[in-house]
């Protein structure tokens, strides 16, 4: 049975956070079915494939405290609320690899969850890099990688690059 944004008739705000919100839906169908359906609600965020040569990409390795470990993945940040993504990606970039670009195409938009999270991620390619100093936020530390992308491609094929938006956005890039 579908249920659209018309069916709802109670949405409740369960939780306002610093980096999302949860929000509860009831739904029902024209037939008198009910459900309920939780909504994290997000401002979205970038992930930039940066490329230092044709044949290069840049990961950064950082302790992701939901999964408890280290990953490799495309330097990524959150959308502040208000703010559009280009600039967003720009400070992303810089912040995290100490990169700056002076060329940026954008390369598509990615749903990070769509079962559950309004969650929208703007995938940028950026290239003619200048290295610079990392600008991290208090809470982060990165490893700057540098990898040939058949390498990095490599590394998804054998499940050691997990993480969805760096996967799709090396695809993009091959």
């Amino acid at each position: 049975m579908l249920f659209t944004h018309a069916d709802r008739y109670d949405s409740k705000m369960l939780y306002e956070g610093k980096i999302f919100d949860l929000r509860l839906d009831s739904l029902r169908s024209k037939e008198g079915v009910e459900v309920d359906r939780e909504v994290v609600v997000h401002n979205g965020g970038v992930v930039i494939a940066a490329q230092p040569a044709d044949d290069e990409v840049i990961l950064i390795k950082q302790y992701r405290y939901s999964l408890d470990d280290y990953i490799l993945e495309l330097p990524a940040g959150r959308i502040e609320k208000g703010e559009d993504p280009a600039p967003a990606a720009v400070r992303e970039l810089k912040e995290e690899t100490g990169y700056v670009a002076s060329s940026w195409k954008t390369l598509t938009e990615l749903y990070s969850a769509p079962g559950f999270c309004t969650e929208v991620l703007y995938l940028y390619q950026a290239r003619d890099l200048t290295l610079t100093e990392k600008e991290l936020d208090m809470d982060e530390e990165t490893e700057v990688v540098v990898l040939k992308l058949s390498e990095a491609w490599t590394m998804v094929q054998q499940g050691s690059i997990k993480d969805c938006k760096t996967v799709a956005g090396i695809g993009m890039l091959l």
